[in-house]
């Protein structure tokens, strides 16, 4: 198959080792179809594809494909609640409650934003049973959301709040717009639009399905063939129905990834889970931030917020649903620990299931997007990420 693959797009001089990793990733570690793509601030450096989009190999993958990117949304969600507090509308360091009355529920009063979006909330999992229709819902999910009552005392602990964390930024947004507009709109408006970003959350009406990549999951011998990092802990819990990583994969109900092309699953607004872009649109949002080129609607103090090297919260018991040792920033993972990219700790993105993954690199200006549609099993560092991501290492240094 390596012999038969034809890499399509750009890669401007000095980059040629990320093109290398790049068809490395479909000769030895069973690729199907992908992109990836760099950034140095407004300027494409890469901007590749290649493969298949769908299982069974026979729909090439194109520029305008566009894939679900799972948690790497979180990325986008970020920026998104970042332009409201750059307008003055929100303050990471205020209590949810003094936006949202409802939520000081169950002694949840003290809860700021910053501790919302870095998950440590304790708001990972929902007590009642919360399917597609309902989050379509805004009006009726918001007393769902403001009910629950957190399964840690907050500010203690953290774990990753793999699909509710969308749910509480998108009610947040709501209410401190002064259009009421939700978060997917307003990242539809003020940032996808001006940077021409081909990503949605919530897949709008008019954009069919045909471009998108369908997801493969990876079994049997093909496991054993291009994963080292098994899940196995997490595993446990979801066989078992119990445990926090069980109640934050399993509810709200929104099907399983390998079937993450449906429109009920893609139209409705997931922030934290369910955006479908390419490689494109994450390295050009995350190469306005790193590159400060002013296309974001953020300020260059909040920027610098973002990238400060050393403010993620250390939790040295690890992150109660992943089960490893995680840094949450401002809705971003911040680079260090165990799970390094970019060139320093400035650097920071958010991953997907799967592998996918887009960040940005202070340090040398550049934004990276990795997309794919064949579901890797490691929790954080996907081996095809993280050969990209060395590759464009020794490119910078």
């Amino acid at each position: 198959m390596s012999e038969m693959l034809t890499i399509q797009g750009d890669v401007e001089s000095g980059f040629g080792p990320v093109a290398d990793a790049f068809r490395r990733n479909f000769a030895q570690h069973g690729e199907i179809g992908a992109a990836v793509a760099v950034y140095a601030g407004d300027r494409p450096v890469v901007d590749l594809w290649a493969g298949h989009r769908d299982r069974h190999r026979t729909l090439p993958w194109e520029r305008d494909t566009i894939v679900p990117v799972f948690s790497s949304t979180k990325g986008l969600a970020a920026f998104t609640l970042a332009s409201a507090v750059s307008k003055g509308l929100l303050d990471y360091e205020q209590p949810v409650a003094q936006y949202w009355p409802e939520f000081a529920a169950h002694g949840k009063g003290e809860i700021t934003v910053r501790q919302l979006i870095d998950h440590q909330a304790g708001l990972s999992g929902l007590d009642p049973v919360v399917r597609l229709s309902q989050i379509a819902d805004l009006d009726g999910l918001a007393p769902i959301l403001a009910a629950q009552r957190p399964a840690w005392r907050p500010g203690t602990r953290h774990g990753y709040h793999a699909i509710t964390l969308g749910l509480y930024q998108g009610e947040l947004l709501r209410r401190v717009d002064p259009q009421h507009r939700t978060l997917g709109r307003i990242f539809a408006e003020d940032i996808a639009k001006p940077l021409g970003l081909d990503f949605f959350i919530g897949l709008p009406a008019d954009q069919g399905l045909e471009r998108i990549a369908t997801m493969a999951a990876t079994r049997g011998m093909d496991a054993l063939r291009y994963e080292r990092d098994f899940p196995l802990r997490i595993g446990a819990e979801i066989a078992a129905k119990r445990g926090f990583a069980y109640a934050a994969l399993s509810n709200p109900r929104t099907g399983s990834p390998a079937r993450a092309t449906r429109r009920e699953f893609l139209e409705v607004e997931l922030p934290g889970s369910n955006g479908v872009g390419n490689a494109r649109a994450l390295a050009r949002v995350y190469g306005a931030a790193a590159g400060r080129t002013g296309a974001l609607p953020l300020d260059d103090a909040l920027l610098d917020r973002l990238a400060a090297a050393d403010t993620a919260d250390d939790v040295p018991a690890g992150d109660l649903v992943l089960h490893i040792k995680t840094r949450y920033h401002l809705g971003f993972r911040k680079s260090g620990g165990e799970f390094r990219f970019g060139s320093d700790k400035r650097a920071y993105g958010t991953t997907g299931l799967g592998g996918s993954f887009g960040f940005a690199d202070p340090a040398t200006g550049l934004g990276f997007g990795y997309s794919m549609n064949r579901l890797g099993l490691a929790v954080l560092d996907d081996v095809r990420s993280r050969n990209l991501r060395q590759a464009l290492l020794r490119c910078t240094h």
